[in-house]
């Protein structure tokens, strides 16, 4: 195998991922960035979006709900304020989210309130965790188990 990059992606409950990758993608608040080992080091911002992490001819794929990306030249890691697994996303619980959101919009809540914040917050969560299990499941990737090397 070539040149390798640590990853890691923690998040406030606990490690999502951890181990070597040839690339990561991650989603910066002013586009995708892609990372390969020897990457100049640098400090982002995350926006909601999606993290792609390649291994050889293995992709795997998580969302990611903000937080922080540091990069050294040998390390990737991600302090995220959600993360999940795609294969882990249970896309009838988040569609069923969504629609509620949805109506919960369309209800009259005060645009200024915080339950309206929070509803806009869920639909964004929604709709991501959906394009991401139709991205992952279009590809067919098999994923990289937690800790793959």
């Amino acid at each position: 195998m070539g040149m390798t990059i640590r990853c890691e992606i923690v998040s406030l409950e606990n490690i999502i991922f951890e181990g070597d990758v040839d690339m990561v993608v991650l989603p910066g608040v002013h586009g995708e960035i892609g990372v390969l080992p020897n990457h100049s080091p640098f400090l982002t911002m995350l926006s909601y979006g999606i993290i792609t992490i390649k291994q050889g001819d293995k992709e795997n794929v998580f969302t990611v709900y903000g937080g922080v990306a540091e990069v050294q030249p040998d390390q990737v890691t991600v302090l995220a304020e959600g993360a999940e697994s795609v294969e882990s996303i249970d896309v009838e619980r988040a569609e069923m989210a969504r629609k509620r959101a949805e109506e919960l919009l369309k209800s009259g809540i005060p645009q200024i309130s915080e339950q309206y914040a929070s509803m806009q917050a869920s639909l964004l969560r929604s709709n991501l965790r959906l394009s991401a299990a139709r991205r992952y499941r279009r590809r067919g990737q098999s994923p990289l188990s937690p800790g793959e090397e």
